[in-house]
């Protein structure tokens, strides 16, 4: 333990704690899976239907926010010092974002969920025209801009502060920089704890629903049963690749994996695009965008209070903002790492609009090929999705030529990105619990490596898609409140800066004159 004795007091104290907690929910997930999944179910059920406008109002700030910063006062601000320049590709940048942000959620629900909304839209009659235009609607409100503007501003506090101000790329870096706390106090070890169980139970909720689809995939193409014991097999491996990749650092196994992931998504998407439906797809595609983006405003702000949709609200736009915001210290941490240098405009855009665009056509290619088969096909495909959500987007490629190879490439695909999604968790806890260290070493990314593990083994065995999404969004509730004071410092310091800079630039002038 000497290695981490000599990180500091406070990463001494941070990884324990976080260690000892996270450890012990693992084990009990193992023990007593039932009983866990009942107590994620009730901490998350409650904080939906009782705080929904809390969160909803929150999400889409982060969302204002974003715009902001790229198009306000502040854009040409660079994230380092003036002369630094980014350190990866664009090309490699937006595939390391993507594939950390949520390459595998989309693998997971790109036919299933436009299809739920489809059957059973919110405050209307399914199986419509109509219903099929709302479904894509609000698939694009949960994976659009408010996924990825949350993502930006959690990294942008975090590039800010650590790479212009030089604080450890912690947390509470911004918390303790704006409101002078102790860096070994209560309030800052508090926030760097809570920040790491968000990211340990929204990584392990997100890979518990990668295996459960891998073993879906692998009975559909292989016929191999659905059982425990397959699924822990599936688990293992892909922990020990994870491993593996982690001990290599972030110029090789994230960034290679990345690439890999990127290629192959891009390759099946055009496959579906050209070999499917295409002129439906196009259509579909350009239609999404502008009721999209004619419908933001609205459906940002929607709670159906008049009717009673309660629990469909909770079930679906409040589970995926909040766990975009479970995510938020994982994802940010990890893109703030690899922006260093680029300005928050070239930051932003990156990371929210051209991530959203994509997001749209694989949305309008997978969940509009699906909605082809139920309107003008003969239909059947729902039927599927309904009795197994995992099984959706294989059930989707046996409307296809070479299914087979579709089905392989796909199983592949998804266990890349869990494999490269575990590993920039790793990564990134690591980074967390070693006071900020942005190369880590390997003996912290194998410890948390193992823990991340044992909690997806515990979610894997409730069986349950939905207790998945319970403990993916469990450790945001608390972290949503340590996320307004990032805010808030955020604001406050960049604010400064750009008035020092004002107030300086008249007297610049008159040297040079």
């Amino acid at each position: 333990m000497d290695s981490l004795q000599n990180q500091g007091t406070k990463s001494y104290f941070v990884f324990f704690v976080s260690v000892i907690l996270c450890g012990a929910i693992g084990v009990w997930g193992l023990i007593d899976p039932d009983t866990m999944a009942d107590v994620a179910l009730g901490m998350t059920g409650f904080a939906l239907k009782s705080l929904d406008w809390f969160f909803l109002i929150l999400c889409t700030g982060f969302l204002f926010l974003s715009i902001y910063m790229a198009f306000g006062p502040y854009s040409h601000i660079r994230l380092g010092r003036d002369d630094d320049r980014p350190e990866f590709s664009t090309v490699s940048w937006l595939a390391m974002l993507f594939s950390a942000g949520m390459g595998a959620g989309l693998i997971f629900w790109g036919v299933a969920e436009p299809v739920f909304h489809y059957l059973s839209p919110p405050g209307m009659e399914g199986k419509t025209p109509e219903a099929a235009r709302m479904a894509m609607i609000i698939t694009n409100l949960h994976w659009g801009l408010h996924a990825w503007s949350i993502y930006a501003v959690c990294a942008l506090v975090i590039a800010y502060f650590s790479f212009r101000k030089q604080t450890p790329s912690l947390i509470s870096s911004p918390i303790q920089a704006e409101f002078g706390l102790k860096p070994n106090g209560f309030w800052c070890h508090t926030a760097d704890i809570i920040g790491v169980l968000a990211v340990v139970f929204g990584l392990a909720g997100s890979l518990t629903m990668g295996v459960l689809q891998v073993r879906a995939g692998l009975g559909e193409v292989f016929g191999v049963p659905a059982t425990d014991g397959v699924s822990i097999v599936i688990l293992v491996l892909m922990t020990t690749l994870f491993l593996i990749s982690a001990s290599t650092g972030l110029n090789k196994g994230i960034k290679i994996l990345s690439n890999i992931n990127m290629g192959i998504a891009v390759a099946i998407l055009l496959l579906i695009l050209f070999a499917g439906p295409t002129r439906f797809i196009m259509e579909i595609f350009i239609t999404s965008i502008g009721d999209y983006f004619s419908n933001l405003i609205n459906m940002s702000f929607k709670l159906y209070p008049y009717k009673d949709l309660a629990g469909w609200t909770s079930g679906w736009t409040l589970t995926y903002f909040i766990w975009w915001l479970a995510w938020g210290p994982f994802v940010g941490i990890f893109i703030a790492r690899i922006s260093r240098g680029r300005t928050i405009r070239e930051f932003t855009l990156g990371v929210v609009l051209l991530p959203t665009l994509f997001s749209i056509l694989w949305f309008a290619a997978f969940g509009g090929t699906a909605l082809y088969i139920e309107m003008f096909g003969g239909g059947g495909l729902a039927d599927l999705i309904l009795e197994d959500v995992t099984s959706a987007l294989f059930a989707l490629f046996t409307w296809f030529p070479f299914s087979e190879l579709l089905s392989g490439l796909a199983l592949i695909l998804i266990f890349v990105f869990l494999v490269t999604s575990a590993d920039s968790g790793t990564f990134v806890v690591s980074m967390m619990t070693s006071h900020g260290n942005l190369n880590p070493s390997t003996q912290f990314k194998l410890i948390w490596g193992i823990i991340i593990g044992v909690l997806t083994a515990g979610t894997l065995f409730t069986g349950s898609v939905t207790v998945a999404k319970a403990m993916a969004i469990a450790g945001a509730i608390p972290f949503s409140l340590i996320l307004i004071l990032q805010i808030i410092a955020f604001v406050r310091t960049i604010r400064r800066e750009k008035m020092a800079c004002t107030d300086a630039s008249p007297s610049l002038v008159n040297v040079k004159g």
